[in-house]
């Protein structure tokens, strides 16, 4: 059997990427984590920020000299930076040999039996707005025993409307598209009966805006009380979601149905009034504030995370202090930030008035440090509580302890009378906190 190496870099949306290529290429290739063994070299990228598109020509320019060993050899580059460059990857690297934009992928199997039946690149980055995210396996085509694990992904719909300005995603993933609510069902279904699956995170680039397009389907909200009806599934969790389309709705169902883990991922970009216009996120600070107030009023236990860009064009000092009043006032739990930059299609590329770099750097660094406050504090309150984790294995740095999550996504690692507790949903007392982890003790299982 011919070997298959993937690597990925970016979004959880590009490992569920990757994951379905390997499930259409399941049968004719098994996976490698060797590239020099492999028949096939996949390279899966995001460009949302620069630095993974740096990776993928790094990673394409390693296996020239493997090309020139093994001719037979394809490599191929698919995700976002593919969609964006196209036949301009060609020219770049003459002996690539596949390209597969965000839809294109689907067509894996087409786009290999073309190579060779020609020996040509190929090339399948075509945008259609009626496309349809295909179900990678129907049921027959399932192994009857699969081996077991504790999380998934299942991707709910794809691209996006809202056209902030300095995102590509629109320009690489299209439109949004959502997929049949059948579709998503069977498949979140198939996870727990054939592969005991007990937690299910949902993708999209605007989950709350779920179904909103297609006549009949039901809202984001609605669906997820239909997967909670899942018998087998412990815990439901979905990123991301645009402020703007965080409705009431939405809010007393993670309040509400036990299911669905009190944690939200709600990028706020940045604190200014002046600059979320600039940026067309259609929300004002305030209006923020008062959606987190009534998110935290429904459910007091609920984490909020965010991502946060500094140095966007024309971000003054006075601005830049409003996002940082922003992150006292809201206290994320965990923010994920980064410095502007100017990507593609974009139409903040065009924007005058760029903040230096250096000037970007240092804003960076107090972003940090007010941040990583906030997360100490936070984090030291979880001491002397007692969780409900659910164990994902055992710890990386120490086998002899177990890790897992809270239903507020804070990772958690415990010592227990036994590690064969993957996949059970256990109760731990908090005995210490880290940076970005807590550390406790077991004290009872609660489901296995």
């Amino acid at each position: 059997m011919k070997k298959l190496y993937i690597k990925t870099f970016g979004c959880q949306m590009n490992e569920n990427d990757s994951e379905k290529v390997y499930l259409l290429l399941k049968g004719d290739y098994q996976l490698t984590e060797d590239p020099l063994e492999a028949d096939l070299i996949l390279i899966n990228t995001c460009s949302v920020r620069e630095k993974p598109e740096y990776k993928l020509y790094s990673e394409i320019g390693r296996f020239k000299e493997l090309k020139k060993k093994k001719p037979g050899l394809v490599i191929g580059a698919m995700g976002c930076v593919a969609q964006q460059e196209g036949e301009r990857l060609l020219q770049r690297f003459p002996y690539l040999d596949l390209v597969l934009g965000t839809q294109g992928f689907y067509r894996i199997k087409e786009a290999l039996e073309e190579i060779e039946k020609n020996g040509k690149p190929v090339v399948y980055t075509e945008l259609k707005e009626d496309f349809k995210i295909p179900l990678v396996l129907s049921e027959e085509d399932l192994p009857k025993e699969k081996p077991k694990r504790v999380r998934a992904y299942i991707n709910i719909m794809q691209g996006c409307d809202n056209f902030c300005t300095y995102c590509i995603v629109p320009y690489v993933r299209g439109r949004e598209i959502s997929r049949s609510p059948e579709e998503i069902l069977k498949e979140a279904e198939e996870l727990v009966k054939k592969e005991g699956v007990r937690e299910i995170t949902l993708l999209g680039q605007n989950v709350n805006s779920y179904g909103l397009k297609e006549k009949g389907y039901p809202d984001f909200a609605d669906l997820l009380e239909m997967l909670s009806q899942i018998e087998g599934l412990w815990r439901i969790r979905f990123t991301t979601s645009h402020p703007k389309d965080l409705s009431e709705k939405l809010m007393k169902v993670i309040a509400e149905n036990p299911k669905v883990c009190k944690h939200i991922h709600l990028p706020l970009q940045a604190g200014s009034n002046k600059i979320l216009k600039r940026m067309n996120r259609k929300y004002t600070r305030e209006e923020y504030l008062a959606k987190v107030e009534k998110l935290r009023s429904l459910c007091p236990e609920i984490a909020i995370t965010s991502d946060i860009i500094v140095g966007f064009p024309g971000e003054t000092e006075e601005d830049f202090l409003d996002t940082l009043d922003m992150l006292e006032k809201v206290r994320f739990h965990e923010i994920f930030s980064f410095k502007y930059s100017d990507r593609p299609f974009a139409v903040a590329s065009k924007f005058a008035e760029k903040v230096p770099e250096e000037v970007k750097e240092k804003r960076l660094k107090r972003v940090h440090e007010v941040q990583g406050r906030i997360t100490e504090e936070i984090y030291n309150s979880y001491v002397g509580k007692e969780v409900e984790v659910l164990v994902e294995g055992r710890s990386e740095k120490d086998p002899q302890k177990l890790t897992g999550r809270t239903t507020t996504n804070v990772v958690v690692n415990f010592t227990a009378p036994r590690t064969d507790l993957e996949g059970a949903l256990v109760r731990v007392r908090i005995l210490e906190a880290g940076k970005h982890s807590l550390k406790g003790e077991y004290l009872e299982t609660l489901a296995l």
